[in-house]
C-alpha cells in the first residue's frame, strides 16, 4: 500500500511541475479565450484566440487548464482541451497544399533537366557519330595517302632505273658511234690503198707486159 501511495505521489508532482516550453495550437474552435486563472471565474485575458494560433506551452494543470504564452508575449490560462499537439486541419491542408506545390515546380524542374540533359545526350551521341565517321574517313585518307607515297616511291625507283639504263644505252651508243667512226675511217684508208695499189699493180704489169711480148726479129729469123 506505502508503494502504491508513492507511485501516485510521483505521478501527482510529475502532472504539477512546470512542463518544458514547446509549441501547441488552438484546436479546431473559432475563438478560445484566454483567462487570468484556472476557471471561467477568472478574468479574460484575450476575448478569443483564434484557431490555429501557435502557442507556447509553460504549464499543464489537472484542472484541464493549461498556462501558454501568445505570439504576443501575453501569458493565461486555458482550457486543455481546446489544444492540440498539430496545426489544424485547416493548416495542415495549406501546408500539404504548399508541400504539393514545391513538389509540383521541383517535378517540373527536374522534368526539365531531364529533358536538358537527354537532349545533350543525344547530342553528344551524334556529335561521337560524327566523330567516328569522321574518323573513318580519315583513316581511309591515310591509308590512300601511304599508298600513293609507296606508289610514289616505287616510281621513284623505277625512275632511278631507267636513268640509269638510259645512260648506259647512251655510254653503247656513243662507243658504238665511235667504233662506226673507226671503222668507217679504216674501210676509207683501205680503199685507198686499194687504189694506190691497183694503180702500182698497173703500172707494174704496163711495164712488165712489153717485155714478155716476142720480137719481130726473132720471127724473121724463123
Amino acid at each position: 500500500m506505502t508503494r502504491f501511495r508513492l507511485i501516485a505521489l510521483i505521478l501527482l508532482t510529475a502532472l504539477c511541475l512546470p512542463l518544458q516550453a514547446r509549441t501547441v495550437y488552438i484546436d479546431d474552435t473559432l475563438y478560445a479565450p484566454l483567462r487570468s486563472g484556472e476557471g471561467t471565474q477568472f478574468r479574460i485575458l484575450h476575448n478569443g484566440l483564434r484557431s490555429g494560433t501557435p502557442l507556447e506551452l509553460l504549464e499543464r494543470s489537472e484542472s484541464g487548464y493549461s498556462r501558454v504564452r501568445t505570439p504576443d508575449g501575453l501569458e493565461g490560462w486555458i482550457v486543455t482541451r481546446f489544444l492540440s499537439e498539430q496545426p489544424i486541419a485547416r493548416d495542415r491542408l495549406a501546408a500539404a497544399q504548399q508541400e504539393l506545390e514545391k513538389a509540383k515546380s521541383e517535378l517540373s524542374e527536374l522534368r526539365a533537366t531531364l529533358a536538358q540533359t537527354q537532349a545533350e545526350r543525344d547530342q553528344l551521341a551524334a556529335s561521337e557519330q560524327q566523330l567516328e565517321n569522321r574518323s573513318g574517313d580519315l583513316a581511309e585518307k591515310l591509308n590512300e595517302l601511304r599508298a600513293i607515297s609507296s606508289d610514289a616511291i616505287n616510281l621513284k625507283e623505277r625512275n632511278e632505273e631507267m636513268q640509269e639504263s638510259i645512260q648506259r644505252l647512251r655510254n653503247e651508243v656513243e662507243v658504238l658511234t665511235a667504233e662506226k667512226e673507226r671503222l668507217e675511217a679504216k674501210s676509207e684508208s683501205d680503199f685507198m690503198l686499194l687504189g694506190a695499189g691497183l694503180v702500182v699493180l698497173g703500172i707494174i704489169l704496163a711495164l712488165l707486159v712489153p717485155a714478155f711480148k716476142p720480137s719481130k726479129k726473132h720471127d724473121n729469123w724463123a
